[in-house]
């Protein structure tokens, strides 16, 4: 008798898929696998695969071909979802400005600011805040690169208070002005 085996259904957190083209590449890994990929976002992606075919060992395996990699302790999946929502509310967001990332953060994950960001720091080599602020200051480099926007309209759209301290903490990040990366920005990427 033929034995019809049912396909698993399961959610992955998947470490360093952080970008459109990271979904791309992580959707044709599982369909290279025979995985059914159901929805697939920034760091999670949500299969059904045959057992008998394929296992999680092997899509892991395969992940990490590409430099990703499954996440499987509970804090570690958490401080990979709160990266991904922060990249995601940065860098393809559109209501930025409106919206506080801290209170962003505690609406999705349904957690106090102070747990969220003690688990961060506990896995990361840099405080929740100073990840924030990278994100943040990556993306206005990106948007200074495309020259399209005022840096005016860019500290507003980031939610920066002011032109100044936009200027102030990039500055303090990057460790030059936004006027000498408007004139080279290439070397300073």
């Amino acid at each position: 008798m033929n034995r019809k085996t049912s396909k698993v259904r399961t959610r992955l957190i998947i470490k360093n898929m952080t970008c459109h083209c990271c979904m791309k590449l992580v959707k044709r890994i599982m369909a290279e696998a025979g995985v059914e990929v159901l929805d697939i976002r920034l760091g999670e992606a949500d299969i059904k695969f045959d057992p008998e075919k394929t296992s999680l060992e092997t899509i892991a395996s395969l992940l990490e071909k590409d430099d990703f990699e499954l996440i499987s302790n509970k804090d570690e999946q958490l401080v990979e979802q709160i990266k991904c929502a922060v990249i995601d509310l940065v860098h393809h967001s559109t209501f930025n400005a409106m919206v506080r990332n801290s209170d962003y953060l505690v609406q999705k994950f349904n957690l106090s600011y102070q747990h969220i960001s003690t688990i961060f720091s506990q896995h990361e080599s840099v405080t929740l805040e100073k990840f924030i602020i990278n994100q943040k200051i990556e993306k206005v480099k990106e948007l200074l690169q495309y020259g399209e926007l005022t840096l005016s309209e860019i500290a507003y759209m980031m939610g920066y208070s002011s032109v100044q301290y936009l200027s102030s903490q990039f500055r303090n990040i990057t460790g030059i002005t936004v006027s000498d990366f408007k004139k080279a920005p290439g070397k300073f990427r």
